[in-house]
């Protein structure tokens, strides 16, 4: 059965519904605290969601929240020209298979459309099969390695 959702992208006035989209990725990915504990003020968000470096995208069935999606501008050096890095997409777990997530990754393709974006890129882990699978639906399969560089003076990933 599907059920009627909308999409759209998230502007700086919507401060509450990224918070709500930060509780949901961290019941998607079973980090809580990761996500709520320590969120910056409502002045950053809005500053956040107005720059012209990060876009986040939300799904909703009435007023709730179901998915969501956000992710970085990456100004490229060799051309006047940008690539978009998703770093977190989820849809609540009662929501999946039935579309959103795709209609998230639309909705973003036609927002970064005007910034000069010429790639949309997302990571997904091994074993990761219902994201895989969309990936592939969706896109270009790279195998890549990736590794994380902690800065000097780290001692831990935060």
């Amino acid at each position: 059965m599907t059920h009627a959702f909308t999409t759209r992208a998230l502007g700086p006035g919507d401060v509450a519904e990224l918070r709500s989209m930060l509780a949901m990725f961290g019941e998607a990915f079973g980090e809580p605290d990761t996500y709520t504990a320590r969120q910056p003020g409502d002045a950053y968000l809005a500053g956040l969601l107005a720059s012209g470096t990060f876009v986040a995208v939300a799904s909703f069935a009435g007023s709730r929240l179901i998915g969501g999606l956000a992710g970085y501008v990456l100004p490229k050096f060799e051309q006047a020209r940008s690539e978009f890095y998703i770093y977190d997409l989820a849809v609540d777990a009662a929501h999946r298979r039935q579309g959103v997530a795709t209609s998230l990754i639309r909705t973003l393709q036609d927002e970064v459309q005007g910034r000069g974006v010429y790639v949309v890129f997302v990571q997904a882990d091994h074993g990761d099969d219902a994201a895989v699978a969309l990936y592939t639906k969706l896109g270009v399969r790279e195998d890549v390695l990736h590794f994380d560089l902690l800065p000097s003076g780290s001692s831990a990933r935060g």
